[in-house]
């Protein structure tokens, strides 16, 4: 019997090439300011048109200020980007969801909560949180910018199939886990090139347990452990996320797609070509101490001692040294929000710890939705007042702190707890430190302004 990784990707072979890769069908592209301008300019150099421009989505996200985003970007260089984007998109006839559409966001939050990902899709951007996308169970993967124009021109995309793997979490979440460390726990114990070579499907009742949001943020790290994507087979949870959803299909056409969805799982004896299985128990709120995703621990835990120069490496440049408790450690920003915790559950969970509490004075938070449908649910529920009351202002739709494209950098030296996705050298600003951690280890940092087990802040 087959995987559901076989079923999707067979069922998009449009060709194989014997001894080479296959021609695959894309159903869906998603396109941002940053890798799809040279993919246009290759397609204006050959005289082509988007094959099928309907299947095709973009936005702005990486360079989009978080503030005042109704007046002209100021970064010189953001603003050409976001320009060139539209004037592409214009050009050639495709949607576009510019700054201040109520549909912009980024690109990874809004295709799900759009219903433009929808189960047993082939999709595809120029970005490797693409990733993401498989939440739905979807086949998603990010390629390269010659891959985006072979897409854009053909629909179409050679690639060779990646060996499947299957990771299962069971058990049941211990307080205050959620699926940021789940996916931190799986890193620390594969390491970033674990699943090398891999499209991994998760299973198991822990994974079957999380929402929708939780799903997402699961298969959006999957690709910092090497593996091409990660995907979650849809089910009861995924139908009733999806149901309403702008472009999900409706009424008879839902009762169609939900019968043909729910068809999509691997066979019970299925072969995978790697197997693994973790207990949920021994999970609990992780943080990380390095500069790669996979150098993460448990937050009552110690640093472990370095094993290799590359260890003392990251070690020296965090200022951390091995054996040294997390907890207590002085933090000086924490970012909200991302492709990975931009959700509106991610709001909820960190609205629950700074309830009643308040932002501790020296820190400064960046509180960012991934896009303005999550803004608009923010104000719906009434978090925007708690975090108001607790000293927090929310920030304006954007990739923000993730990667330091924008306005939003952390200074040199100082240190983050982000809800993001790296933790690389610089990666939210030249010499910043970053600890990745879930939205309510963020929450307790911020209120407290020091590392803190938000066990401890939870009713």
């Amino acid at each position: 019997m087959n995987t559901l990784f076989d079923k999707i990707w067979d069922s998009h072979v449009v060709q194989h090439v014997e001894d080479g890769p296959d021609q695959l069908y894309i159903d869906r592209l998603y396109a941002h300011e940053v890798t799809s301008p040279q993919a246009f300019a290759g397609m204006r150099a050959r005289g082509l048109k988007c094959f099928r421009p309907d299947h095709i989505y973009c936005m702005p996200d990486h360079n989009t200020p978080t503030h005042d985003q109704d007046k002209p970007i100021e970064d010189p260089v953001s603003k050409k980007q976001v320009d060139t984007l539209e004037q592409n998109c214009r050009d050639f006839g495709l949607t576009h969801f510019g700054m201040m559409h109520p549909n912009n966001g980024i690109i990874h939050v809004v295709g799900p909560e759009m219903g433009l990902s929808l189960p047993g899709m082939t999709i595809v951007c120029g970005d490797s949180h693409t990733s993401t996308h498989g939440a739905m169970g979807a086949v998603a993967f990010g390629i390269g910018t010659s891959e985006v124009e072979m897409v854009m021109a053909s629909q179409c995309i050679l690639q060779t199939k990646p060996k499947s793997m299957r990771i299962s979490v069971e058990g049941e979440l211990g307080k205050g886990v959620t699926a940021k460390d789940v996916a931190l726990y799986l890193m620390s114990q594969l390491s970033t090139s674990g699943a090398t070579g891999y499209f991994v499907e998760y299973a198991g009742s822990a994974v079957r347990s999380l929402s929708m949001e939780g799903r997402l943020t699961l298969c959006n790290l999957s690709i910092e452990m090497g593996a091409r994507g990660g995907f979650i087979a849809p089910d009861e949870v995924t139908f009733a996320y999806l149901k309403g959803r702008p472009n999900a299909p409706q009424g008879e056409a839902w009762n169609q797609a939900v019968a043909a969805w729910s068809k999509l799982k691997s066979g019970d004896d299925a072969v995978f070509d790697k197997e693994l299985s973790f207990n949920a128990a021994d999970i609990e709120p992780m943080i990380t101490y390095g500069t790669n995703p996979g150098m993460g621990i448990g937050i009552t835990q110690s640093i472990p001692q370095p094993q290799n120069a590359s260890d003392e490496k990251a070690l020296r440049y965090m200022q951390f040294a091995g054996g040294e408790q997390m907890l207590g450690k002085q933090v000086d920003y924490v970012f909200l929000g991302a492709c990975t915790n931009g959700r509106i559950e991610d709001f909820r969970a960190f609205a629950s710890i700074v309830r009643g509490r308040h932002k501790a004075e020296h820190i400064t938070a960046w509180l960012v939705p991934g896009s303005w449908r999550v803004l608009d649910q923010i104000k719906a529920e009434g978090l925007d007042r708690v975090l108001a009351e607790a000293g927090f202002e929310i920030r304006q739709p954007g990739c923000s702190a993730c990667l330091a494209m924008n306005d939003d950098k952390i200074p040199a030296g100082k240190l983050a707890v982000s809800t993001s996705n790296r933790n690389f050298e610089g990666r939210q600003g030249p010499g910043s430190r970053t600890c990745l951690a879930s939205p309510l280890v963020a929450a307790a940092a911020a209120v407290t302004g020091v590392i803190t087990d938000p066990r401890t802040l939870m009713d």
